[in-house]
């Protein structure tokens, strides 16, 4: 067994403990133990690729172990969010309407495993496109074959990694879209991680937008 494939177990197996730690058992209605069974097959998925660049400081994560919101409501997992150094708990901004959150789901143009978690790898927080309109940073990612994160991905990385999501770095998820010119953001307010939207033609100095390589399921990869 290579090393690559002993530190890539080993950091699915810390993913999975911290997750445990946070309670997202209680959350999906699951025993740790059960919990564990339904992420287990990941674990292989994990082993078989390299982690590739990962520099969490630096934004740049190898994978992230991704619970989607058929075990764990967003706001939930927002819940369950601090910064570094930080005790206040994330949460989702009142600009949500009632009812918001269900309907920002991943476009066509954005596969997603059909599965209750899955792995997303090569993971970049993306404050190269700080400054940038939104919208043409989406498309410069979808030109370099990488795909933007969703909501449940972007709360995903900074849970597992909360070293990601620092002042002046923060990140968009174009990844999930309801039909409208909102894109939801991940952004640091009152001390605390706050899930909030700006508009696709409106660039923010502070947002970049965050981008992965791909993801892989319990039974395919996309």
């Amino acid at each position: 067994m290579s090393d690559v494939t002993i530190a890539a177990e080993a950091e699915f197996d810390r993913q999975v403990a911290r997750l445990v730690e946070l309670g997202y058992p209680d959350l999906a209605g699951l025993s740790a133990e059960r919990f564990g069974e339904v992420v287990a097959p990941l674990r292989k998925a994990a082993s078989s690729r390299a982690l590739g660049d990962h520099d969490p400081a630096n934004g740049q994560v190898g994978f992230v172990l991704v619970v989607t919101r058929r075990l764990v409501s967003i706001e939930d997992a927002m819940q369950r969010t601090t910064l570094v150094g930080r005790s206040k708990p994330g949460f989702v901004d009142r600009s949500f309407e009632e009812g918001a959150l269900a309907r920002f789901v991943a476009p066509d143009t954005v596969r997603l495993p059909d599965a209750d978690a899955y792995l997303l790898f090569d993971v970049q927080r993306g404050e190269e496109f700080c400054g940038e309109v939104p919208r043409d940073a989406m498309d410069v990612i979808a030109g370099r074959a990488r795909t933007v994160l969703t909501i449940e991905e972007g709360i995903a990385l900074f849970t597992l990694y909360p070293e990601v999501l620092v002042k002046n770095k923060c990140y968009m998820l174009g990844g999930s879209r309801c039909g409208d010119r909102r894109v939801p953001a991940l952004w640091i307010s009152q001390h605390a991680p706050k899930l909030g939207w700006c508009w696709e033609r409106n660039p923010h100095t502070w947002l970049g937008m965050a981008s992965a390589g791909g993801r892989v399921g319990p039974r395919n990869r996309v």
